[in-house]
């Protein structure tokens, strides 16, 4: 829903200001149209129904995992794919997934997404539509910006996005917004942000050269400043950062990848999240006994870490494979 166009429309109709309030209470229950809202009259409804779209995007395609993971293709109005995804725990958790761009033109070597063509960045309000999608069936209570796309490549509609998710159910303190480090957003982010926003970064590989391979961007920002603004972050709120860190069989997951990564993120600031990585075509994911090697190193250096749970694999929605696969489908 562009909430925008709906307050011009209502303009435009003569309607009073209070009208547009009403119609983003309903929408942020979860209501799954225009009809729906009772409180408005039902011309005014009709009118709607006719000059405001309900939802920027259409939902094209749907699957469903054996974990209850659900993944949904949309549609832009312009046609660009977007791809997000609700994942349910057992403790009550149910986090929505959702991309602030259609593809991503960081070209990470792990992540299907890179590899797409770059669409476009995304508006507040089609990032909002993943998360009303979802609403609409279930109740949600976390948001993770770690679908398609460099959030902070696109960081005023991603920060306009964040700050009305609690208005759906999700509070700041239960948002997070991942970055590869792209410094010119993540700057505004540790500056400016007063709300209690999570922070992660997605890491990979704490030698300069490996991080390059694997993270073109790091050419561009390299790792030793990024990590000084994450602690810039900290060192602000207390809040530490959640490091990504995905393992790929031979090439960052040895005991001295685990030492380097230590050394460069120190104590306090940070909590490091291995991530069994999910088959894309490029590697091969780590060992079991390679994660847990890795895991012992950053315990010896009292590197808080654990070992992320895999959500969606099976239809390619898990870290890093977001990428509007063309495989058959369920429709929505």
């Amino acid at each position: 829903m562009d909430l925008k166009h709906v307050e011009r429309v209502l303009t435009e109709l003569g309607e009073p200001s209070y009208r547009t309030r009403q119609v983003w209470e309903w929408a942020a229950r979860g209501a799954g149209s225009y009809g729906e809202m009772t409180n408005i009259p039902r011309s005014l409804r009709e009118s709607l129904d006719s000059g405001a779209p309900f939802s920027t995007l259409s939902a094209e395609d749907e699957q469903r995992a054996r974990d209850g993971t659900v993944k949904t293709l949309f549609r832009t109005h312009d046609g660009h794919p977007v791809e997000a995804v609700l994942m349910r725990y057992r403790d009550g958790r149910r986090s929505v997934c959702v991309s602030s761009q259609s593809g991503c033109p960081l070209t990470c070597t792990f992540c299907a997404t890179g590899r797409m063509a770059f669409g476009r960045n995304l508006t507040a309000w089609e990032i909002l539509d993943q998360v009303l999608h979802f609403r609409r069936s279930a109740a949600v209570n976390h948001a993770v910006f770690m679908g398609m796309g460099e959030p902070f490549m696109n960081v005023d509609a991603v920060l306009d996005a964040a700050r009305r998710l609690p208005d759906l159910g999700i509070t700041h303190r239960r948002t997070t917004i991942s970055t590869v480090g792209w410094m010119p957003g993540l700057s505004r982010f540790v500056e400016e942000v007063a709300e209690p926003i999570r922070l992660a970064l997605s890491l990979h590989a704490a030698d300069h050269e490996l991080r390059t391979e694997l993270m073109p961007v790091n050419e561009r920002y390299p790792l030793l400043d990024v990590l000084a603004a994450c602690r810039q972050h900290w060192e602000r709120t207390k809040r530490r950062v959640f490091v990504e860190y995905v393992m790929l069989a031979g090439v960052n997951d040895s005991p001295a990848q685990a030492r380097l990564l230590a050394d460069a993120l120190g104590r306090d600031a940070f909590k490091v999240n291995l991530i069994p990585y999910n088959p894309t075509g490029m590697f091969d994911g780590s060992s079991r006994g390679a994660i847990e090697a890795f895991k012992t190193e950053l315990d010896r250096a009292r590197i808080p870490a654990t070992v992320r749970l895999t959500r969606g694999r099976d239809i390619a929605a898990a870290c890093g494979q977001l990428a509007s696969d063309p495989r058959p489908r369920v429709r929505a």
